[in-house]
């Protein structure tokens, strides 16, 4: 990348970058997306292993369209009912299983929890709070968590919740999130063949963050500039987390700076698979997004 000519001569800025990633995936369908990202890590929920995805990014970057895709297009729908559909063939495939697959959905706004589910039930103005077990898992107290019990009624509860998301118009984006959206799908596994009375349970979040801004390029105002603060700040304490979880001899993660990083602690670091699509708006006027 090109110095700027405008700082001087005396300008120490950086002009090479290398990033390392697992694929790049350039102008690829919503397919080849879900084949490279998502397929095995559904598998492996299956086994008793937690996951998270997120997509992150700046804003108008495609990380909505990536999670949960259009519905004009059949082929043009994203990584959750993607993940529905092979979770529910997969448990087909397994007849010697007896499974139970209950969702959840949860909007973090402002710092605030909110169920896009409470229409569903009578926990809509219970306060919630992230209780922490003995075992590590956390779950969130006062969370509808809803049972589905075949693909349909999954795609329902989360057309359900999306309905309910908090969006807002900037110069970026005329759709934009204003928070941050995690679909979590509960799996619990018991043998009909076997007499023993082991229950193996799983949960595979799937997590649209909401985008990062520049408030001079997105020139947000009043609700709109609060909004962008605590986004900014909350994808400043995921990054901190995960520089902490791939340093081995850090021995504090601190997860419990940002709500979602709480939420999300059983699913990020140890026993679990987690992947990161890093959705990049291609233009050269967005590359200090792109590079940050």
């Amino acid at each position: 990348i090109p110095k700027n000519e405008e700082w001087g001569y005396i300008n120490n800025q950086q002009e090479n970058w290398d990033f390392k990633f697992d694929n790049i995936l350039h102008n690829a369908s919503q397919e080849v997306v879900y084949e490279e990202c998502a397929i095995p890590i559904v598998k492996s929920l299956l086994d008793g292993y937690n996951a998270t995805i997120l997509a992150y990014g700046q804003t108008g970057a495609g990380k909505t369209f990536t999670m949960t895709g259009a519905t004009e297009n059949y082929k043009h729908r994203g990584l959750i009912p993607r993940a529905i559909s092979q979770l529910f063939h997969e448990i087909a495939d397994r007849p010697q299983l007896a499974f139970t697959v209950r969702v959840s959905y949860l909007e973090i706004y402002n710092e605030q929890m909110v169920d896009l589910l409470g229409t569903l039930g009578d926990k809509k103005h219970e306060n919630m709070t992230v209780v922490e077990e003995k075992s590590g898992a956390t779950h969130v107290k006062g969370l509808n968590v809803q049972l589905a019990n075949n693909e349909e009624e999954a795609l329902n509860l989360l057309f359900e919740g999306e309905t309910n998301r908090s969006i807002s118009e900037h110069q970026l984006n005329r759709a934009s999130s204003r928070s941050h959206c995690i679909f979590t799908i509960y799996v619990e596994s018991r043998s009909r063949v076997e007499s023993s009375e082991r229950v193996l349970t799983s949960k595979l979040n799937l997590v649209d963050l909401a985008g990062s801004e520049r408030l001079s390029k997105t020139e947000t105002k009043g609700i709109t500039f609060k909004e962008a603060m605590y986004i900014n700040r909350s994808l400043t304490y995921l990054e901190q987390v995960i520089i902490a979880l791939s340093d081995k001899k850090r021995d504090h993660i601190p997860f419990r700076q940002s709500k979602m990083t709480h939420v999300l602690r059983d699913s990020l670091g140890g026993n679990c698979n987690t992947l990161m699509i890093a959705n990049v708006w291609g233009e050269r006027e967005h590359i200090e997004e792109t590079i940050s």
